[in-house]
């Protein structure tokens, strides 16, 4: 079993990533989540900053870990992994352009969630403000939403989940790449190879 812990910028990355679905995924390939600290917002996700969070992390028995961060603005994966990035041995994933684009990505579960048999979103990494494009989906679809962005995205993660969510879809979608990248580095952890910065 490989011992990780998860650095993110915010509340919905931190119920996701400490969802019972999450950790049955993490289960199945012999990965314990010790975990998952919110660092509560994106510029908070840098150097100086994070080393306190490494060190909680690997007092707690941390042999891997991942700092998750949105590309939000960002022009490219790579400046931004170098902004946040402390040491060769933490991974840094780089949600495009915001983690709710996993979750168009996640063609079954939005069709549930919107109730809509045929539901496809072709380019969820297009998409600059994801959690408002669901927000109206679910209005045109149910005539309903999920309220404002701050309380809105945390209610949109618990919702999803009760849903199916589950990370896999997104990494399935043919363009939500990022997610894709995720998930390969999950199994690269399962395989006890190591995990390596890029």
């Amino acid at each position: 079993m490989v011992k990780i812990g998860i650095i993110c910028e915010g509340e919905t990355e931190q119920v996701l990533f400490l969802s019972e679905k999450f950790k049955q995924i993490l289960a199945s390939k012999q990965i314990i989540l010790l975990n998952v600290i919110d660092a509560k917002g994106s510029g908070n996700l840098l150097p100086h900053n994070i080393i306190q969070y490494l060190q909680i992390l690997e007092t707690q028995g941390a042999e891997k870990i991942l700092i998750i961060t949105d590309l939000d603005n960002d022009k490219c994966i790579t400046l931004t992994k170098q902004r946040v990035a402390v040491r060769p041995q933490d991974i840094v994933i780089i949600a495009v352009r915001q983690i709710e684009a996993w979750f168009l990505a996640c063609t079954e579960t939005m069709r549930k969630f919107l109730n809509h048999d045929t539901f496809e979103f072709a380019s969820p990494e297009d998409e600059s403000q994801p959690f408002e494009t669901i927000n109206q989906l679910l209005v045109a679809n149910t005539g309903r939403g999920v309220g404002k962005k701050a309380s809105g995205k945390v209610k949109l993660v618990t919702y999803l989940l009760n849903a199916g969510l589950d990370i896999f879809q997104a990494a399935s979608h043919p363009n939500c790449p990022s997610a894709t990248y995720f998930i390969n580095k999950l199994n690269t952890a399962s395989q006890q190879t190591g995990l390596h910065h890029e």
